[in-house]
């Protein structure tokens, strides 16, 4: 058994007491004063600062990160800097310093107010000599105007009636992790305005920072300026009477030489024109609010979901880059040193699906930057001996490896890092999330101006990266690292293999589109890359022939060569434990056992769910849960496998890997949030509530939903936006758990559920496109030398597309690439023939039924396996007759499963004993069945015997005598049931 509990330290509960928009800490504990800090972090799109106190504190981690300003450091080649601190803030009260280490506090309280993006701190301390005063310290780094910070600090005298001194000012030359990289170039102070000009020693980046210290009172004490060697300050004096308050402000602008040549001299243009706090804060909060209008998620029922959940997002919507196309987001966001602030995968596969489908201006932004990176990614291409673009592992300023190749060990000896040569999966990723932005927001120009040529390039790159092997008759892609880092140079890791397989298709569909919608910019394009012919054939005989070891009957797939033959552990051996288990083994060791860092075939299931059916997943999951590392491995980790405990309908096992991922930085569960927030959780957080619980599905006519909400949750609202159009949802747990009682019970003899609803399966009951279906399967098969004929297709109705090719091939072999690319073959063939449907082709006693129910008042929905269910009843026209649709997108197992009508069901907000089933197939009427459903079938007793009630047609049919006949048949199955 695994250890699925969560870490709940007694010490962080304080964190949680709180309102679903604040984060409240109520008593402050030195020794959690790092973890604090970065739980505290506020950012704007431009910079981030961790959340230490303005006076400062013995031993603190103050940092203040900006996007894009790296500096030469040895080992890690370039690190995201330590700014110039812009947060010191110092009260003197009758000459003694307030202090959180000094003094007595009496009370305290610290707030982010994630609505608002605001922190705030009270205090009442009791100084060394016995002064009582309450302090309310506030701060935002302006998301109105990132080039904008403020801190607005409140003394209020208790029993205090003397002199407070307040001074301003800036730490010039902070240390990055023991590195200085700045030096002052020039500073000064003239009335109330001090400025600092800074750069940093190597990449010769400038730093402009000019702040005004403000005291609101009408007879404004006079200020001073007092310059020391590096760093100037603004100092005031003034009386404070017993029972009086004094408010005191200190506006910052900032500027770097990344946005401006002149950063010195705008940061003070900008500070001679800027308002008050309250107006500076007021435009701070409008900004905040524009953008949780998109982008928030309502969970009722769970207050810590609901809290934590906003509190991930909140620090991924302040840390997007708005108006900077070549920077990107860190693993720790701008909140910690950690990973030097490099580039990592975490961005476009954790990060970017959030962005995407709420914020798409920010998702361009990101990506933008891999495109800018193109070069360094050629670069490296090449000098590893390869051709076309090759991402870096880990990406700063221009886009060249900047991994470390050696770091200093726990012993201190050196280790060798070898993921910036060959964990070459991020190529793949990149591209995957390019693609998946173009078809989630239509952005042609995009992908004409950018997108293209990344996904391109990188394919090239692939072709020269594979091997032929001549016994097996396959390519291979050896020496690599999979996202489970445990296991280093392997040979054909399967997440690498399919997601180079998923890559080269994606190019050669996207390069036909291009060609198409842009001639003379695919042109451009195909002559640059030089994409020959030749090179396109190669790209399409590799994608079909990469080797993956795949287990035909079970769908198992092996991690890598030789995974199946390492060492088998129970984790649960090494129970309890507080460290990961390869820092309890040791690398080597944990190398040759069957321990996961991370998902690797899991994470491969995820991104390409729609390849795999229910049964592939299971098999894989049973196997490769039990080997991670949840508690201590990677915290990449636990969100994916919260989605796909959804996906096996175990949502309380997904509860609790959820929690993992959204309390990581609350409450510190991996014991190293210290370093920073963990970016990619808090992106896959986002994922595991939408697609997940939510159970999004992408389909080619927008979002869909099939809820799977966890214990304790009733409600869960969000909105995506599809296209440039917006979806919201909002789903329930009372009409879930209703959809989830999949058993048939029998009902008392006297009490039957009124029929609501009536859910339509299509081909065969609305209209007959069957012989479509024929016409299509039959010109694919003797396309493959396949004998197909009438009587053939006859046995296959009612399965969905997948089942019905596997049925043609029988037992003929066929590759997934190959089964992939006749099914859509043969729905192309299909979509063909299909343009010839109208009204005409509606069956008899469709038009009048669907009528008579509008009339009734009975909610009505489609049930169909197809994919091209939508465009059918549109070309139809009865699109407007149906309430809801589920159709081959919907759901991820098809018919015989009761899936797609407990969808339908939903949608239509009715249980399924309210609904009945109208189907053509035993499949339908099986699933209706299981779903706990009536059904009517349309055709022969000897396909649709099953039945509850059996048509030859609906011609005819009136809605007052199907009801009678199905209500009888349902009295009948009962009182049978109940003898029986």
């Amino acid at each position: 058994m695994l250890n699925l509990s969560v870490p709940n330290s007694q010490e962080n509960q304080s964190l949680l007491d709180a309102t679903n928009w604040n984060v409240i800490e109520t008593k402050f504990d030195p020794t959690q004063l790092h973890h604090k800090e970065t739980v505290f972090t506020l950012s704007n799109g431009l910079l981030g600062t961790r959340g230490t106190f303005e006076e400062g504190y013995p031993q603190d981690f103050s940092a203040t990160l900006i996007h894009g300003v790296y500096d030469d450091v040895t080992i890690s080649h370039t690190e995201l800097v330590n700014c110039p601190n812009w947060l010191p803030l110092v009260v003197q009260v009758a000459g003694q310093r307030f202090s959180m280490h000094t003094g007595e506090i009496l009370n305290y309280e610290r707030q982010l107010d994630l609505r608002l993006g605001i922190v705030s701190r009270d205090v009442r301390w009791r100084s060394p000599t016995g002064h009582t005063l309450d302090f309310h310290f506030e701060r935002f780094a302006s998301l109105a105007d990132q080039h904008v910070l403020a801190i607005r600090c409140q003394i209020t005298s208790v029993d205090f009636e003397g002199e407070i001194t307040v001074e301003a000012g800036f730490d010039a030359e902070p240390y990055t992790q023991g590195v200085q990289h700045w030096q002052t170039l020039n500073q000064g102070g003239a009335d109330n305005i001090i400025w600092l000009h800074s750069q940093t020693y190597h990449s010769s980046t400038q730093l402009g920072m000019a702040a005004k210290l403000v005291v609101e009172d009408d007879d404004s004490p006079s200020m001073h300026v007092e310059n020391t060697s590096n760093s100037p300050s603004l100092a005031t004096t003034f009386e404070l009477l017993e029972g009086k308050t004094v408010t005191v402000e200190k506006i910052v602008t900032l500027f770097t030489s990344r946005e401006t040549e002149t950063p010195m001299t705008d940061a003070l243009q900008r500070l001679a024109d800027e308002p008050r706090y309250t107006t500076l804060l007021a435009a701070h909060i409008t900004a905040w609010e524009q953008v949780w209008q998109d982008s928030d998620i309502i969970i009722e029922g769970d207050r810590i979901s609901q809290l934590s959940v906003r509190y991930n997002l909140f620090q991924l919507l302040a840390v997007a880059p708005r108006h900077d196309e070549r920077v990107s987001i860190p693993p720790k966001t701008l909140s910690g040193f950690a990973y030097c602030g490099h580039i990592f995968w975490d961005t476009e596969i954790f990060i970017l699906p959030f962005l995407t489908l709420t914020q798409p201006a920010l998702a361009r932004n990101l990506l933008t930057y891999r495109y800018h990176t193109l070069p360094g990614a050629r670069r490296k291409a090449q000098e590893a001996g390869y051709q076309g673009a090759m991402f870096a592992w880990e990406s700063a300023t221009t886009g060249d490896e900047v991994t470390p190749r050696w770091v200093p060990g726990a012993n201190g000896e050196l280790v060798r890092i070898w993921c910036g040569d060959i964990e070459v999966h991020i190529t793949a990723d990149i591209a995957y999330a390019v693609w998946h932005y173009w078809q989630t927001t239509n952005d042609d120009d995009w992908m004409r101006d950018y997108g293209a040529e990344i996904i391109l390039d990188t394919a090239v790159f692939w072709e020269s990266r594979v091997q032929w092997n001549q016994e097996r008759n396959s390519y291979d892609i050896l020496d690599v690292i999979g996202p489970d880092e445990n296991h280093d140079r392997v040979d054909n890791n399967a997440f690498t293999n399919l997601m180079v397989q998923w890559h080269l298709q994606s190019a050669l569909a996207l390069l036909d589109w291009f060609k198409q919608a842009y001639p003379e910019n695919s042109a451009q394009l195909v002559q640059k890359l030089n994409l020959t012919t030749e090179r396109l054939h190669q790209w399409a005989e590799i994608q079909e022939r990469l080797f993956i070891n795949k287990d035909a009957q079970t769908g198992l797939i092996e991690q890598f060569e030789g995974f199946f033959q390492l060492e088998q552990v129970n984790l649960a051996d090494y129970e309890p434990r507080s460290n990961s288990l390869q820092g309890l083994l040791g690398i080597e060791a944990t190398s040759q056992k069957q321990i996961l860092k991370q998902p690797d075939v899991l994470m491969l299931l995820y991104l390409l769910r729609d390849r795999y059916d229910y049964n592939t997943l299971a098999t894989n999951w049973d196997y490769y849960t039990e080997r991670t590392d949840h508690s201590y491995g990677s915290s990449l980790g636990p969100a994916i496998h919260a989605i796909l405990a959804c996906d096996l309908n175990q949502p309380t096992i997904a509860y609790t890997h959820f929690l993992r991922a959204a309390l990581v930085d609350l409450e510190d569960v991996r014991r190293n949030a210290a370093e920073g927030i963990h970016a990619a959780s808090a992106g896959g957080v986002w994922q595991a509530v939408v697609f997940g619980f939510g159970g999004i599905r992408m389909t080619q006519f927008g979002p869909v939903a099939c809820a799977n909400l966890p214990p304790g949750w009733t409600r869960l609202k969000f909105r995506l936006q599809w296209r440039n159009e917006w979806y919201d949802f909002d789903l329930q747990a009372e009409k879930q758990m209703e959809i989830a009682n999949q058993e048939v019970k029998v009902p008392k003899a006297d009490t039957h559920p009124a029929i609501s609803g009536v859910i339509f399966d299509l081909d065969g009951v609305l209209t007959d496109t069957s012989e479509f279906h024929y016409l299509g399967w039959k010109r694919l098969a003797d396309e493959e030398g396949i004998p197909f004929d009438r009587e053939a297709n006859e046995a296959m109705r009612g399965l969905p597309r997948r089942e019905s090719l596997l049925h043609i091939l029988g037992d003929r072999p066929a590759p997934e690439e190959k089964i992939q690319e006749m099914m859509e073959r043969k729905n192309r063939y299909y979509l063909e023939l299909m343009q010839k449907i109208n009204t005409a082709d509606l069956l008899p006693g469709v038009t009048n039924l669907l009528q008579e129910l509008r009339a009734s008042g009975i909610k009505v929905a489609l049930g169909s396996s197809s994919k091209n269910a939508q465009t059918v009843i549109e070309r139809l026209g009865i699109r407007d007759k149906f309430d809801a649709i589920a159709d081959g997108y919907s759901v991820f197992q098809s018919k015989p499963a009761p899936d797609l009508f407990l969808f339908a069901a939903q949608q239509l907000g009715l249980s399924p004993s309210q609904c009945v089933v109208v189907e053509d197939a035993a499949a339908g009427i099986e699933a209706a069945h299981a779903a706990g459903m009536s059904s009517v079938g349309i055709g022969p007793v000897e396909r649709v015997g099953r039945a509850n009630v059996v048509l030859s047609s609906l011609k005819g049919l009136r809605w007052q005598d199907l009801h009678e006949r199905v209500t009888t048949s349902k009295k009948t199955h009962a009182l049978v049931e109940a003898t029986v």
